[in-house]
């Protein structure tokens, strides 16, 4: 038995030596963040770090705990020079972080009263192989919207550098939310990448969908009334909010009529009920024909 539990407990202990020796380097905050309904940006830096889109991270703050880590979804792009995270203040952890950071006070924090904070990662996801394919659809729910939010920064960086070379022409992008409370710090990503995409004349680059889905009829009345109006009464957005849930097997069947032949990345960070409709969706809607379009789903539960 020895010969069987020697070799694995060898390999654990060296990756635990290797992620201790990660979080002791030194990480700076360089900037916090505090976006509307207690949501608060942390920026920082380190040493060496290296990043692709759509990875995360483990996050230690010995000010609040100094045993527990917690995961995050990097909300960056590796063309930036500092590295960020969203954190949304849902439990006693992240409020003492939002409290160790001084969010809670209404002075000016200096810097270097800010906690430290240890890091170990990034750890690679699905999301990373979102610049293999030509045409990706994207689909975040609620705060599973975070690493589109690195994945959308990075395409529009490549694109605006050299936008011949990069292999990805179309994103569908659809976020599904129960309430407005996600919507202030990503909805003003999309309002920048809305205003820079028209202004190079080329706003078919992204295509996006926002759907409430813990919104009733009634609830929703009274910004129907406002749908004429050029921008979203919710987001500011030019696209309007929509209300309910997406009709799945429609917009497959609308991207597979407008993209034959093609191989289409499908993306989701989100819950399981959500993977398995559109793992459903991806199979029945590509063709036999190796010529046909296929569906490539990709997944990233929480």
């Amino acid at each position: 038995t020895w010969k069987w539990v020697v070799g694995p407990m060898f390999l654990y202990l060296c990756e635990r030596l290797v992620r201790f020796w990660r979080s002791q380097q030194k990480v700076v905050i360089t900037k916090v963040v505090i976006h509307p309904f207690k949501t608060i940006e942390l920026q920082m830096m380190k040493k060496g770090f290296k990043m692709e889109v759509g990875q995360y991270i483990f996050v230690k703050c010995p000010a609040v705990s100094k045993l527990e880590w917690h995961p995050f979804t990097l909300t960056s792009a590796p063309e930036e020079d500092y590295f960020s995270i969203h954190v949304r203040i849902v439990g006693d952890w992240t409020e003492g972080l939002f409290n160790a950071c001084g969010c809670d006070k209404q002075e000016f924090q200096e810097a270097w009263k800010l906690p430290k904070i240890a890091v170990d990662g990034p750890f690679g996801t699905a999301s990373e192989d979102v610049f293999s394919y030509e045409t990706v659809m994207l689909v975040g729910a609620g705060i599973g919207v975070t690493p589109f939010a690195s994945v959308l920064k990075s395409v529009w960086y490549k694109y605006c550098h050299d936008a011949t070379n990069l292999k990805l022409k179309k994103i569908y992008f659809y976020w599904l939310c129960r309430d407005t409370h996600a919507f202030e710090w990503f909805a003003d990503l999309l309002q920048s990448l809305e205003a820079q995409m028209q202004e190079r004349n080329n706003a078919e680059f992204l295509s996006y969908n926002i759907y409430l889905t813990g919104w009733d009829e009634t609830q929703a009345t009274h910004f129907v009334v406002h749908h004429e109006e050029e921008k979203d009464v919710i987001t500011g957005l030019k696209q309007k909010t929509l209300y309910g849930r997406p009709n799945w097997e429609n917009e497959f069947k609308i991207i597979a009529g407008k993209h034959p032949g093609s191989r289409i990345g499908v993306f989701l960070c989100g819950p399981e009920g959500l993977a398995d409709t559109l793992s459903k969706q991806s199979i029945s809607n590509s063709e036999a024909d190796p010529r046909g379009v296929h569906f490539i789903f990709n997944k990233e539960n929480f």
